[in-house]
C-alpha cells in the first residue's frame, strides 16, 4: 500500500514539474521584452547589415579590401545604388543609376579631388577644382 502511494505523490509532483515549466516558459521572453535594456556604448563587429522583414540586406557596413571602411545601401529589390568608401590614400562615393551604373563619382585622395557625371547616350564630364 506504501508503495503505491509512493508512485501516486511522484507522478502527481512530476504532473505539476511539467505544468509549472510549461506554464511559465512562454512567459519568459515577453517579460524580457517589456523590460528596457541598456544599450552597449560600443558595438564592435567586422561587419554590420540592415536587413528588411524578409531578411533580405538593403545596407552594410563593412571593410574594403584594404581594411578601410564601406557602406552599401541597396533598393527593395537589392541592387546596390550608394557606395562610400576610405582607403589609405582617400575616400570616395559611388551613387548608381537605374540601370545600377555609376552615374557620379567623387574622389578625394593622393591625386587630388575630382567628381564625375555619366549618362547613359552622354560623354562623361570630369570635374576637378
Amino acid at each position: 500500500m506504501r508503495e503505491k502511494t509512493t508512485q501516486v505523490l511522484l507522478v502527481i509532483v512530476a504532473a505539476l514539474l511539467v505544468v509549472h515549466l510549461f506554464r511559465t516558459a512562454p512567459l519568459l521572453p515577453m517579460a524580457r521584452a517589456q523590460g528596457v535594456a541598456k544599450a552597449p556604448a560600443v558595438l564592435r563587429a567586422e561587419a554590420f547589415e540592415l536587413v528588411d522583414k524578409t531578411g533580405k540586406v538593403v545596407a552594410q557596413l563593412h571593410l574594403g579590401e584594404d581594411g578601410g571602411g564601406n557602406i552599401r545601401l541597396r533598393s527593395g529589390d537589392g541592387t546596390v545604388r550608394v557606395k562610400l568608401g576610405a582607403t589609405a590614400d582617400g575616400s570616395g562615393l559611388l551613387l548608381f543609376d537605374k540601370e545600377a551604373e555609376p552615374a557620379v563619382w567623387l574622389a578625394a585622395n593622393e591625386s587630388g579631388t575630382s567628381a564625375t557625371l555619366a549618362e547613359k547616350g552622354k560623354e562623361k564630364r570630369v570635374l576637378k577644382p
